[in-house]
């Protein structure tokens, strides 16, 4: 009868959680050393000035911003691109969303003219309104 109740007895299953701990905590010191570098970006000094913010349509697309440097370099998302680049995808995102904003963050040390020449590839494009980003002025 011993037998009996032996073979009847389930084994106790225990999962031994050290392990994913561990590789938590390693994923999260990565994480966290990471986050710092992916939000860098491109280094703009935008211009300041007193023009009140535009208010966010919620139902719109990301809004696709061009970025031109101080030395006139061209970045989407960014990524450094020429102007080819720039035009066709400007192109591809207008005719797929054509409700998206497009917007050009030029820095304040940056040629006059490098700032245009990127509006006017994006009207190349055939996106018939460009605004340009500024911050506010610091108090």
């Amino acid at each position: 009868m011993s037998r009996y109740r032996d073979r009847k007895r389930k084994p106790i299953a225990e999962i031994n959680v050290v392990p994913y701990i561990d590789v938590m905590l390693v994923l999260l010191i990565i994480f966290m050393v990471t986050a710092p570098l992916l939000t860098e970006g491109v280094k703009i000094d935008l211009p300041q000035t007193k023009a009140n913010p535009v208010e966010a349509n919620p139902e719109a697309p990301e809004p696709f911003i061009l970025t031109v440097d101080a030395e006139g370099q061209l970045y989407i998302d960014d990524l450094a691109r020429n102007e080819q680049e720039v035009l066709i995808y400007a192109t591809a995102l207008y005719r797929e969303k054509p409700q998206t904003d497009f917007l050009v963050r030029g820095d304040k040390n940056t040629r006059y003219d490098n700032v245009l020449q990127a509006m006017v590839l994006l009207k190349q494009a055939g996106i018939e309104t460009v605004s340009l980003i500024t911050e506010p002025p610091k108090e």
